[in-house]
């Protein structure tokens, strides 16, 4: 065992848990008396604490570097710079306050990982029992190493990962290891049973399970990040990918850049050339270039972001990572867990039947009065029976029923009988247990009864069998010879049933274009029942064996096709979502346990609940308060909303950037001046910028939120250099106005003044034409914000050459006969605009 340490791989967990115990003591060089303090030091100082590995802790001063590397950031810089070289220092300090908040906002989210790492570490107890040099010792989880003997009883959480040496009546909860709503059976007897996973294996225990009922001692086979939920901690531990939000802004940077550095530099030397003024010339290219760029992109991002967080929160949505709102508006496919998400969670007694399938309160009562008078810790099942508990006072008081003795529940017999006997004196033996092993022991056994007992379990139900045997008045003990010639009563039948809302939020899922996949630990009969109540199609179901045994490709055209797969293990859901981004779907993932961890952190967008374990809640970026899938399509329909104001705000900016270059490098050519002096291009960047503060407070049409919305980078380049072009024809259209029915050709402050006020009008006003592609009488109504923010701008740009400042700023007094000119150019203006956008969208639905 001085090896160096290695992971423990599918293949040697089987391999240790087909073995016989001693076989596996032999190889774990240790015995049943335990370890001696030299080995025991030995092997820690080479496997290290029983800790799951630690995320590396990086310094704020790396995480501030590594934001900067962020193109966006990296562009606001270079032309917050500019701004000051061109002594501009109020657009230096709007993007100053841009880059504060990207970093920030960006900063704040990378050590969310380690986080999650170190919950990871707390869902362990802090002690637990060992043997050592043959007596039993309470140590520090963290101390144990392998080949340490454990001893663990009911209520202990699973230290490590565990095989079993001896057990009695052992049933662990590994629900959050694999999702399974029932406790497992596990015996160390049984090392021959073939299973799969390691996970099934009866004589195999993993960390983080805890033990509901009888107890065992167990030999470490790995501690730390070796074992199972070790590997998970080590996944979480690394950085998460960009997701689609994240991708969409850097294509859309790099699209801006590539613009900015080929147009900015062009205007800048044309002017030089046409006029000989370089210093001038570099001076209006700089303005352009601060023109060009979209330095409101991340205050309107980030403000339509906190919006949709708020509206998500009135919907008892915690918002985590604050792009994850328009991520979860993008999302067509929502993966999610079955236990506790599509069910509520919980074992309930569904049924109560005869052995031809009749329903019958009588079989109920026995089952009770078994369930009450058990002796120990009671498991869910008897949980659920014992629910009914009216049945105390009508059954048990009223009829005087008292318990004599008990055979307990062991492996081998898979049964628990209690004799009891009541006021009238009569005694009675009430037998529960597993299917098989209580009708092996009835007599005249209907011939329907394994009939009923198929058809419930093939529906997903756990199924319990009841029978009975009648005692001599005389007999005060009883033993497993009397669990001979029983009489079949019945059977009992378990589910965790589907909530009660999840088939409609499945239903407005489906409506709303998202589709609905089911990836979960446990059972297919389970499974299958409930996807077919909560009206999903349950025929093609596909098993984590299934997933390990395909490629990559063969996965991609599997996810394509199936959308239920069962007993799968966290690295295959994780594998899963990533085949579904492989074939370009943006997914969301909702998930409440530790084997949920991964596919949280991989999708998207990772959803969580409240009462889910800590592992979970740090991995997800999104956490409902109210478990109600209905709850998340609405903050999907609001996601949808964010993203429809930041497109907006995508479409005004690109298309008038790029009609504005168009118009300077027209301008400069035809001109013997500048078409607008650097200081009014500044201005008139001001007052656009401040007009589209109002955007995310606008309404978003019922035909956006339709369907799902990523970024489409193709379709904003055909629209920018659509309708930028177009902008630009209605620039050289005042162009001509100036030059020829105002003669400014001579009046330069007067061209000026002329080009700024049209250039504020249609640029700002370019939003009540493409804030929809609906009709004009289907369009919802623009904000008041909205409509007050356009005019107050619209008016400060009318006003700006009637002011004092005035003067300073180059600007005349304009002619009477300029302003129905102006009318007439951005009516028209937004009249084409319109259509230009029409056109887009068939094109891009054309195309899609």
């Amino acid at each position: 065992m001085t090896d160096k340490p290695v992971r423990m791989d599918r293949e040697v967990l089987l391999r240790h848990a087909a073995a016989n115990a001693a076989d596996v003591l032999y190889e774990m060089q240790t015995s049943a008396q335990g370890l001696a303090k030299a080995d025991v030091e030995q092997r820690r100082a080479v496997f290290g604490p029983n800790d799951v590995e630690r995320a590396e802790r990086v310094s704020v001063l790396r995480h501030l570097v590594d934001d900067i590397r962020n193109p966006l950031v990296l562009l606001l810089i270079v032309l917050c710079v500019l701004a000051v070289l061109s002594n501009d220092l109020r657009a230096a300090i709007i993007i100053g306050v841009m880059l504060v908040i990207g970093v920030v906002l960006r900063t704040t989210q990378e050590s969310r990982s380690d986080k999650a790492a170190r919950h990871l570490r707390e869902r362990i107890h802090v002690s637990t029992t060992v043997i050592r040099d043959g007596a039993s010792q309470q140590v520090p989880v963290r101390d144990l190493v392998p080949g340490d003997i454990v001893s663990l009883a009911a209520g202990d959480m699973v230290p490590a990962d565990v095989r079993l040496i001896t057990s009695d009546d052992m049933h662990v909860d590994q629900s959050l290891l694999t999702g399974e709503s029932f406790p497992i059976e596990k015996d160390a007897t049984r090392s021959q049973e073939v299973v799969t996973s390691p996970l099934d294996h009866p004589t195999l225990c993993f960390q983080g399970a805890t033990v509901q009922t009888g107890y065992c001692t167990a030999v470490v086979l790995a501690t730390g990040d070796r074992t199972f939920v070790g590997a998970v901690a080590t996944h979480l531990a690394k950085r998460r990918g960009p997701t689609a939000f994240d991708a969409g802004i850097d294509r859309l940077t790099w699209l801006m850049i590539t613009i900015i550095v080929v147009l900015a530099p062009t205007v800048t030397i044309l002017n030089g050339l046409m006029r000989g003024d370089w210093v001038e010339a570099l001076l209006f290219g700089i303005a352009v270039a601060v023109g060009l760029t979209p330095e409101m992109l991340p205050m309107i991002v980030t403000v339509n972001l906190v919006n949709g967080a708020m509206a998500l929160s009135r919907r008892q949505v915690i918002v985590k990572r604050l792009s994850a709102v328009q991520d979860l508006g993008a999302i067509d496919v929502l993966c999610t867990d079955k236990t506790g998400t599509l069910t509520q969670g919980k074992v309930i007694l569904m049924r109560h039947v005869t052995p031809d399938g009749s329903d019958s309160e009588a079989v109920l009562h026995l089952g009770y009065l078994n369930s009450y008078f058990e002796a120990g810790l009671k498991n869910l099942m008897d949980n659920a029976v014992l629910d009914h508990e009216h049945l105390e006072e009508a059954i048990v008081q009223r009829e005087g029923w008292q318990k004599f003795d008990e055979n307990p529940f062991d492996f081998h017999r898979r049964r628990i009988s209690v004799m009891l006997r009541n006021g009238a004196g009569a005694t009675m033996l009430i037998c529960k247990g597993a299917v098989e092993e209580v009708l092996r022991d009835c007599i005249d056994v209907p011939t329907q009864a394994m009939e009923t007992a198929r058809s419930l379990q093939e529906s997903g139900f756990r199924v319990v069998a009841v029978a009975t045997a009648v005692l001599p008045a005389t007999a005060d003990r009883c033993s497993v010879d009397d669990e001979h010639d029983l009489h079949l009563e019945g059977f009992l039948a378990f589910l965790d049933p589907p909530k009660e809302s999840a088939a409609a939020a499945i239903d407005a899922l489906r409506a709303s274009h998202v589709r609905v996949m089911v990836l979960t630990g446990d059972s297919a009969l389970a499974t299958r029942y409930v996807c077919s109540k909560v009206g999903m199609q349950a025929d093609d179901v596909v098993s984590g064996t299934d997933v390990a045994a395909m490629t990559d490709a063969e996965l991609e055209h599997c996810v394509e096709t199936a959308s239920i797969f069962v007993r799968l293990e966290p690295l295959h859901k994780e594998r899963i979502i990533a085949a579904l981004q492989r074939c370009g779907h943006v997914v969301g993932f909702l998930g409440d346990g530790i084997n949920d961890a991964l596919a949280l952190r991989r999708a998207d967008v990772g959803i969580s609940v409240d009462t889910a374990v800590d592992i979970a809640r740090e991995a997800s970026d999104l956490v409902l308060l109210d478990q109600q899938l209905l709850v998340l399509h609405e903050g999907l329909l609001a996601g949808r909303r964010v993203f429809g104001n930041v497109v907006k705000y995508i479409r005004m900016t690109t298309s008038s950037s790029v009609g504005n270059v168009l118009s300077y490098v027209g301008a400069s050519i035809l001109l013997p001046f500048v078409p607008m002096l650097p200081i009014q291009i500044l201005l008139n960047n001001l007052l656009y910028d401040l007009s589209q503060l109002a955007i995310p407070t606008d309404t978003v049409d019922d035909a956006w939120t339709a369907r799902p919305r990523q970024w489409n980078i193709d379709d904003m380049r055909s629209f920018m250099f659509i309708a930028g072009p177009v902008s630009s024809v209605f620039d050289y259209a005042t162009f001509a106005v100036m030059v020829f029915a105002m003669n400014a050709i001579s009046a330069p402050s007067l061209f000026h003044t002329g080009w700024f006020i049209e250039s504020i009008c249609t640029q700002t006003l370019v939003i009540l034409a493409i804030r929809s592609t609906q009709l004009p009488w289907r369009r919802p109504r623009p904000s008041l914000a909205l409509v007050a923010s356009l005019c107050i701008i619209v008016a400060a740009a009318i006003a700006i050459p009637f002011s004092p400042v005035a003067q300073s700023l180059g600007f005349i007094p304009l002619p009477a006969a300029y302003w129905p000119w102006l009318g007439a150019i951005v009516a028209a203006y937004l009249v084409s605009v319109r259509v230009v956008l029409r056109v887009t969208k068939h094109h891009s639905t054309a195309q899609a």
